[in-house]
């Protein structure tokens, strides 16, 4: 073996109470076999984990289900290149299936058992440091699946337990089995939930905390982190851009020269994915994007607008899905924007005299004529959906959502996630009113907001009384309400990409 040298040393910490040393930072490697991105070679996974090391990261996390047992492969061969007796090594079982809609777990203990001889033969060596139960098994005893463990660690399978994402009660009563080295919960920034009953007790036992997903699930790794809305969909900004206010929706249209400049900021600050739609000035708001897209890489840009609304105002709404209508838009739409083809296009609100695979077919056809690559709804009912889907595959679904502002998550958002399809939320600041104290005491009489029910006499000095909570609490985690609106939205799933700008 080639000697692996550490250049860099990264402070040790002793984890939980039992004797486990640890580098301070970890390594967890599942995204290595492709849970957020397409899967690395073994060469350059191989490469990562070496890197980390030789920076001084000593602990390495995986599971036997990440790349469905590919993953501890691959840790193996890179273990062949390091010096095993510097290697802290966590590993999991218990998972059995998961996916969007489905988890399978089991705590028996032969497979306690059946799992971990497995895992040590994929991995290659004769101990684990570290292992957890991935998820609790609910119709197995703790206790059974923790006397497993035990006699693991009597053998010398195993040296230290950990558990993945137990209540309290679990802990005390696995505690009492044998003792729980260490804890892997999620804590960060944005996930803050175990600080209120787990984090005492794991100080109160001697247990040790690993935090998974420490930034926000590669949200805070960059400016120009991405995330796809759906299942194999477009790649885009966790946060885009709303550009409908740029036009004029609750304030005076701003100047073009003033819009292109906010686009251009939005764009350096890594926001990639831009809203817009015809309606929207009306006509004007795609010029302005255009206008703006000139001065941008358009292969960086991800392109979202819409058709379908012919009239809107405070008294009548008028939408029209006749195939002949959709292609038309698409390419005045086209032109407006000056581009060749538009990335995510929505029908921006369903025409009930039209039936939905009339319009779907000739979005079908765009698709297959490269002048839209995915194809989108806004505001459908749940069989509207299904019937869509159906013709051909919905991208992503463009839903309000916000604290105050959840209607969806009844029946849209299970169905979303049974589907496979991405939300865009819009209005995620709930049309604004969470963006400071002031929007709502700046409602101008002959603006869009004037006539909102919630902006509204009565209803406003109620929804003050919500701001000032919000505004306490923001002010609890040392941010914004608006930040703190954001988090939440962004807190509902990967799958989730809020559009702020109104």
């Amino acid at each position: 073996m080639e000697e692996q040298t550490q250049t860099l040393m990264i402070p040790r910490a002793k984890l939980g109470s039992q004797g486990l040393e640890v580098s301070k930072l970890g390594l967890g490697c599942y995204t290595l076999t492709g849970a957020y991105n397409a899967p690395l070679s073994d060469e350059d996974g191989i490469a990562v984990i070496k890197h980390a090391f030789s920076k001084g990261i000593t602990f390495f996390d995986t599971s036997d289900y990440y790349g469905h047992r590919i993953h501890e492969i691959l840790i193996g061969k890179a273990l062949k290149q390091l010096p095993r007796e510097k290697i802290q090594l966590a590993t999991k079982f218990g998972i059995v299936r998961f996916d969007q809609t489905d988890l399978v777990v089991n705590g028996r203990p032969e497979y306690v058992r059946a799992c971990c001889e497995a895992s040590l033969e994929r991995l290659g060596v004769e101990y684990i440091d570290l292992y957890y139960q991935h998820r609790v098994d609910k119709t197995v005893p703790i206790e059974d699946t923790m006397g497993e463990l035990k006699k693991l660690v009597e053998e010398g399978k195993v040296k230290y337990i950990g558990l993945s994402e137990p209540s309290p009660d679990t802990i005390r009563r696995a505690h009492a089995v044998h003792p729980i080295t260490a804890l892997q919960m999620e804590w960060s920034l944005w996930t803050r939930d175990i600080e209120g009953e787990i984090v005492p007790l794991c100080r109160e036992l001697g247990i040790g905390i690993v935090a998974y997903s420490p930034l926000g699930r590669g949200f805070f790794g960059g400016r120009g982190v991405g995330e796809s809305i759906s299942a194999g969909g477009v790649l885009v900004s966790k946060l885009g851009l709303g550009c409908a206010n740029l036009s004029g929706t609750y304030t005076s249209p701003v100047s073009n020269e003033d819009g292109i400049a906010i686009i251009k900021h939005a764009f350096s600050k890594g926001i990639t994915f831009i809203d817009t739609s015809d309606i929207y000035g009306p006509r004007t708001n795609e010029i302005l994007i255009g206008k703006a897209l000139k001065q941008l890489p358009r292969e960086k840009i991800q392109l979202a607008t819409k058709f379908g609304i012919v009239r809107f105002d405070q008294t009548d709404l008028v939408v029209n899905g006749r195939p002949e209508y959709v292609r038309a838009c698409c390419e005045a739409s086209l032109e407006r924007l000056g581009v060749e083809y538009i990335d995510l296009y929505y029908q921006h609100r369903v025409d009930k005299t039209v039936p939905i695979e009339d319009t779907m077919g000739e979005l079908k056809k765009l698709v297959e004529e490269g002048k839209v690559k995915y194809i989108g709804l806004s505001e459908p009912s749940p069989d509207t959906i299904r019937r869509a889907h159906a013709v051909h595959p919905i991208t992503a679904l463009q839903m309000e959502w916000s604290l105050w502002t959840r209607d969806i998550e009844g029946e849209i958002v299970p169905l979303c996630r049974e589907l496979g399809i991405g939300i865009v939320a819009y209005s995620p600041l709930g049309r604004g009113f969470f963006g400071g104290r002031g929007v709502g005491e700046s409602i101008s009489a002959g603006g869009v907001l004037a006539s909102h029910p919630r902006f509204i006499g009565e209803n406003l000095e109620k929804n003050k009384i919500l701001y000032f909570r919000i505004e306490k609490l923001a002010a609890k985690y040392e941010c914004t309400p608006a930040q703190l609106a954001l988090a939440w939205v962004l807190h509902q799933g990967d799958d989730v990409v809020p559009i702020p700008g109104k």
